[in-house]
């Protein structure tokens, strides 16, 4: 039997021994080798060698009697384009390619230039997501429906799978010995055979080694020739980074640019591919989402590609109701959980009622183990109930979902029939079979199944995606809050600035100019292609710009983490500004990037913070022009990073002597004096895209009592973590008040005087152990303004009351 070079393995090497024979001897000493027996059965391998020997001896003692004649040589069987190629034709014949839509012109062009004579090589080069292999797809569905010019026609689009070409290829030589047997193969087809080589950037270095060339050099020939078609599919990036530096490769194929389809091409991409993913999913997808999915994906996945982007959306916003419908319904499994707990509850009481007890707890927990069993009763005939109707919704919507499977492949096979030329099987499947089934699939609505609707009930289950799943997979992906707000969210956003107030004292106009851009953004009347809002804090120190800032970050995101704050004392030099997007190449920290943009990179949807902007080198401000106009900037490595959905804050102490002296006297006064002295710190171009300068008023003494019962509170929290209560009254706050005011500088004096005068007088009283857990503290101040702090108290925790909660 004749054996190729790429399938000769040790175990053949055993098989050609086991036909020794004494009278071939002569050929075996003839090549100056010698015959060693197998190794005895102590040695390590004889008993994989004996076994291996076993099992190859029957094809050696059979081998003699099979007609050599009728047996295939092992290399005809051995097809490379099967081991190293999808055959893209064939799975269009399958059905298993999804429908190209929109690309009509884009196949047009790659079909004209496989039809050339020579150079007959298209390379379609796009940006990653735009579509560059689903064209490919679409060469190949035309090829199997015959709709293709005669030089195509009865041809094959075969998919090279370069990682199967390299893998394995470990001596010298294998891996262009295997490229060279697709090349031939190609050629030996005259014609039938196209290549489709998706990263075709990688053919470049591609298995070469010292002394051997790559795969585009082995290709370089036959497709010069146009002895060998083949269709290319790359990035624009890695276009221009491998292959127009080989200008032998790239003068031999042609170019095809695939653009980013528009969000109206998307829609129509998305209606093609409905029926694929309804099938796949079992789900129902609604047109609105599809919609959805186009706008959602364009607006708040800026770094990615149409149609990509809006295909992903779809596709998880699917397979979550998916995971929906085949799971436990949230109201059962509440129903589930709160019977397991009074079950435990029932139990606990069951054995303590055992113990010696007095007649008043015996009698509650009587009463508490009946009202337990009324309970659980209750609880079970409802579960039942939701369960019975889960069953019902659920196989209602496995019917539909079966049914819709059915009607894709009666229509795939009336296509085949068609195609075949079998009228009478086309005939009785689209005349017969289809409208039955979708005569079926309408009465068959999952809302005819439901028991729950018949009765006003909500449905448990929901087998239709609609925009807001898709909103939702946004606000998982992005953080950003793209879906409809509920009605408790929108009166948290309604009430944002009361919210506000309890946090910031004494800067109304402030929390106005904030609260009314976040209501915008929430309710989408924003310009999109600016940030949320952009803002400059003008005030003396002290006054709560910061702070103000902090607050909205907690409204926002519930914590001041998901704050970035970028401090601008930090960029006083000239050669500082590249920290912000990046250094350039071939600076060190070229890769770490940026510490503005990586920030917003990773959370788009934040409230940004440059705190100190007066003391940052004027050329800071050059490179935020951009951002605050465009609402993104380009970082040190070429990517865009998007700030349209930031509330972007600067804060400054330009102009506060004119704040602290002119507050409250002459108001037009000092918003002229401190605009002025913004001209002559900023360029007009940067103060231009500024949506609004808020001008932070100096605290009174009013504002100052405020932000005491602030602190105050704070302080009451962390007492009662330590047992201990703490009243204060209002001579005390006045007296705080009084010790800690400053004009000039703000409310920090305040911090540091209930530090010293409270906190540390508080914390001394714990260690000499005046004060224990359980106390209640009073705090007063005398005529003099003094700060008392004395024992008023044992602070009770209600036990009483506790015991009580445990049985109701």
């Amino acid at each position: 039997m004749k054996i190729t070079k790429s399938t000769v393995a040790a175990l053949l090497m055993l098989t050609a021994s086991s036909a020794f024979t004494p009278s071939n001897h002569h050929k075996i000493a003839h090549r100056n080798l010698q015959i060693q027996p197998l190794p005895s059965s102590s040695h390590p391998h004889h008993h994989r060698l004996a076994t291996a020997s076993n099992r190859l001896s029957p094809l050696h003692s059979t081998a003699p009697n099979v007609d050599k004649s009728k047996t295939p040589d092992i290399s005809e069987t051995d097809d490379p384009l099967t081991k190293y190629g999808v055959d893209f034709t064939a799975r269009a014949a399958e059905g298993k390619l999804d429908p190209v839509i929109g690309r009509d012109d884009e196949i047009r062009r790659a079909i004209q230039i496989l039809s050339r004579r020579t150079k007959n090589n298209p390379v379609l080069i796009g940006d990653p997501g735009v579509g560059k292999t689903a064209i490919a797809e679409g060469i190949a569905q035309r090829m199997y429906s015959g709709d293709v010019p005669d030089t195509l026609k009865d041809c094959k689009l075969i998919g090279l799978d370069m990682g199967a070409l390299i893998a394995g290829a470990s001596y010298r030589g294998e891996f262009e010995e295997r490229l060279k047997k697709v090349v031939d193969r190609v050629k030996e087809s005259e014609g039938e055979i196209i290549l489709f080589i998706d990263e075709m950037h990688t053919v470049v270095g591609a298995g070469a080694t010292s002394g051997s060339m790559d795969a585009s050099n082995l290709l370089k020939p036959a497709l010069a020739r146009g002895q060998l078609r083949c269709i290319g599919a790359t990035t624009i990036d890695e276009y221009r980074k491998y292959i127009e530096k080989d200008k032998a490769l790239e003068r031999r194929f042609q170019q095809v640019y695939i653009g980013e389809p528009t969000p109206e091409d998307t829609v129509s991409i998305l209606r093609g591919l409905k029926p694929k993913y309804e099938v796949h999913h079992g789900v129902r997808i609604r047109d609105e989402a599809l919609l959805a999915a186009a706008k959602l994906s364009s607006r708040y996945l800026p770094d990615r590609f149409l149609p990509d982007k809006a295909i992903d959306l779809v596709d998880e916003a699917c397979a979550k109701l998916k995971n929906e419908l085949t799971s436990k319904p949230t109201a059962l499994d509440e129903v589930d959980r709160r019977i397991i707990q009074l079950e435990m509850e029932k139990l606990s009481l069951s054995s303590d009622q055992s113990k010696q007890m007095d007649a008043k707890s015996t009698e509650a927990m009587s009463a508490r183990l009946h009202h337990l069993d009324s309970e659980i009763e209750e609880l079970k005939r409802t579960q039942q109930n939701l369960t019975d109707r889960w069953m019902a919704e659920k196989g209602a919507v496995d019917s539909y979902s079966g049914l819709s499977e059915q009607i894709a492949e009666v229509k795939f096979e009336i296509e085949k029939a068609e195609r075949e030329y079998n009228l009478e099987r086309a005939a009785e499947l689209k005349y017969g079979t289809l409208p039955d089934l979708e005569r079926r699939l309408e009465e068959q609505k999952p809302e005819e199944g439901m028991e729950g609707m018949e009765n006003g009930l909500e449905k448990l289950l929901r087998d239709e995606v609609v925009a807001e799943d898709i909103a939702n997979v946004i606000s998982v992906w992005t953080g950003i809050p793209a879906n409809k707000m509920l009605d408790s969210e929108k009166n948290k956003v309604l009430a944002m600035g009361d919210k506000l107030r309890e946090r910031v004292v004494g800067q109304d106009e402030a929390i106005q100019v904030v609260t009314q851009a976040i209501q915008r953004s929430r309710a989408g009347l924003n310009d999109p292609s600016k940030p949320i809002a952009s803002l400059i804090f003008l005030g003396p120190t002290g006054v709560g710009k910061t702070e103000l800032a902090k607050a909205l970050s907690e409204f926002m995101f519930d914590t001041e983490d998901a704050m970035i704050r970028i401090d601008m004392s930090e960029y006083m030099e000239k050669h500082t500004v590249s920290r912000l997007l990046g250094a350039p190449p071939g600076y060190v920290g070229y890769d770490e990037g940026g510490q503005l943009t990586d920030a917003v990179r990773r959370r788009p949807y934040s409230v940004l913070l440059f705190d100190e902007m007066e003391k940052a080198h004027p050329d800071v401000f050059n490179v935020m022009l951009q951002m605050l106009d465009d609402g993104r900037l380009t970082d040190s490595k070429g990517r865009h990073v998007d700030f349209k959905n930031c509330v972007i804050i600067f804060t400054s102490n330009i102009g506060s002597q004119d704040i602290i002296e002119l507050n409250g006297r002459d108001e037009e006064l000092m918003r002229e004096r401190v605009e002025s002295a913004m001209k002559d710190n900023f360029k007009p171009e940067f103060l231009n895209r500024i949506d609004d300068t808020v001008i932070f008023n100096s605290l009174d003494k009013e504002n100052l009592r405020g932000i005491v019962a602030l602190e105050v509170r704070k302080l009451e929290k962390r007492m009662k973590e330590r047992d201990i209560s703490m009243i204060m009254t209002p001579a005390a706050m006045d007296a705080i008040a009084d010790i800690g005011f400053d004009p000039v500088f703000g409310a920090r004096p305040l911090k540091r005087a209930i530090q010293r005068e409270l906190e540390t007088s508080v914390a001394k009283g714990i260690l000499r152990g005046d004060f224990a857990d359980g106390d209640e503290i009073t705090i007063d101040a005398d005529e003099y303004g003094q700060i008392l702090i004395e024992k008023s108290g044992t602070y009770d925790r209600g036990a009483d009351e506790y015991a009580s909660n445990y049985y109701e």
